[in-house]
């Protein structure tokens, strides 16, 4: 009498790159574009806010740096709009902690660290949707003034910058319950980016809330990205700021992320 055996569990073999996939990529991308609250978020309002204060006559013949105040107003809109689209993408992590979803990718071949990479590549590819689109709506415009190069250059620092807040949108997701995490993210990101001058440049701040603003996540990111605009040299303070602040976040991320899974 012949017994039946289960699957050998200690013969199964780990995919390529942890089980990392385009198709899974593609269809997390898909269906973050597909809600319109991140739609709105991410692309539609930081092009309104382009629309409502860069368009002022006033700024376009205003220099600025190697530009215009308008282009200034539009590298702070392209950046606000990235950093928006990254925490968005990972703390949508929350969403599926409810729904169980996460735990049941537990079951799959899937490895955490791919299931991390493909939220993070998700985020960052939401960024570069809402970088390319504010910028689009600036250029119809006609109104920011700079060239080329630095166009692109302060576009693809809002893009590449906006990783720290990948980070920052897991940690969120992790932490915070699905039915809070979007409205106190969308005031966290507010306060920051006031704070860190994104919205009004720090030069008009009291001196004590300069200094402060020195020290809160969106300060050298928002000044890295101002630089091709503005000139100048980097400021070592600026790349110690992203860096300590990405590293922050995700050390969060990852205690939560541990304390998630040891739950299972």
């Amino acid at each position: 009498m012949s017994t039946a055996t289960g699957p050998d569990l200690a013969a199964r073999q780990v995919p390529p790159m942890g089980g990392f996939s385009t198709t899974v990529l593609r269809l997390e991308v898909r269906r973050l574009l597909r809600n319109r609250r991140t739609l709105i978020f991410t692309m539609i309002m930081p092009s309104v806010f382009f629309l409502l204060f860069g368009l002022n006559s006033a700024y376009a013949g205003q220099q600025d740096g190697h530009g215009n105040v308008s282009a200034f107003i539009l590298i702070s809109m392209s950046l606000y709009g990235a950093v928006i689209a990254t925490t968005a993408g990972g703390a949508m992590i929350s969403i599926e902690r409810s729904q169980g979803w996460s735990r049941q990718l537990r079951l799959t071949p899937l490895t955490p660290v791919a299931y991390i990479a493909t939220k993070i590549a998700t985020a960052m590819v939401l960024s570069a949707v809402s970088v390319t689109v504010v910028n689009l709506v600036g250029s119809f415009t006609g109104k920011p003034s700079m060239p080329a190069g630095i166009w692109i250059a302060a576009a693809a620092c809002a893009w590449v910058g906006s990783l720290v807040f990948a980070a920052f949108g897991l940690f969120i997701g992790y932490l915070l319950p699905p039915e809070n995490v979007m409205q106190l993210m969308g005031f966290a990101l507010m306060l920051l980016s006031f704070g860190g001058g994104l919205f009004i440049p720090l030069s008009t701040y009291p001196h004590i809330l300069q200094v402060i603003a020195e020290w809160t996540p969106l300060y050298g990111l928002n000044m890295l990205t101002h630089l091709p605009l503005k000139g100048g040299s980097v400021d070592g303070w600026w790349v110690v700021n992203v860096i300590a602040w990405l590293a922050v976040f995700t050390a969060g991320a990852v205690w939560r992320f541990r304390g998630d899974t040891a739950r299972v």
